[in-house]
């Protein structure tokens, strides 16, 4: 069995590549604000928004999608009624922090109106401030 580390929650400064440029698609969807995606919110969001995508394309596998985040956080818990001291607690979940300036999703083979459409649509389920950003 496989048994993860607890560490306290470091994230990388710098990440191999750089996150704010455009690597893959023609559009991209960029943060502009600091914050933090647990890995079940990942997780709905990109369930989320491949269904807007096939919405969108009338079930035509023509779109390319990207996801860039990377976990590098791990959230650790204790019970409610527990003392103080006595460790970390056990890891409950993964988690991603956000800084501004990092490219979240990255799309391809959409129109204008369409790549819109999934900005707004996007804009109302994430808890962070986003731009949409596009590749000249």
């Amino acid at each position: 069995m496989i048994k993860e580390k607890k560490t306290h929650n470091k994230y990388l400064l710098k990440y191999k590549q750089s996150t704010h440029i455009l690597r893959y698609g023609c559009f991209g969807i960029k943060s502009i604000s600091f914050g933090r995606l647990s890995e079940k919110q990942l997780n709905t969001l990109k369930w989320s928004i491949l269904r807007k995508l096939k919405l969108l394309t009338n079930n035509k596998k023509v779109f390319r999608f990207w996801d860039l985040l990377v976990m590098n956080l791990t959230l650790t818990k204790f019970n409610l009624e527990s003392r103080m001291g006595k460790g970390k607690g056990a890891i409950y979940t993964k988690a991603s922090y956000i800084r501004p300036g990092m490219i979240l999703f990255e799309f391809d083979n959409l129109t204008n109106q369409q790549i819109k459409d999934l900005f707004f649509y996007i804009s109302k389920k994430i808890s962070l401030k986003i731009i949409l950003v596009e590749r000249f």
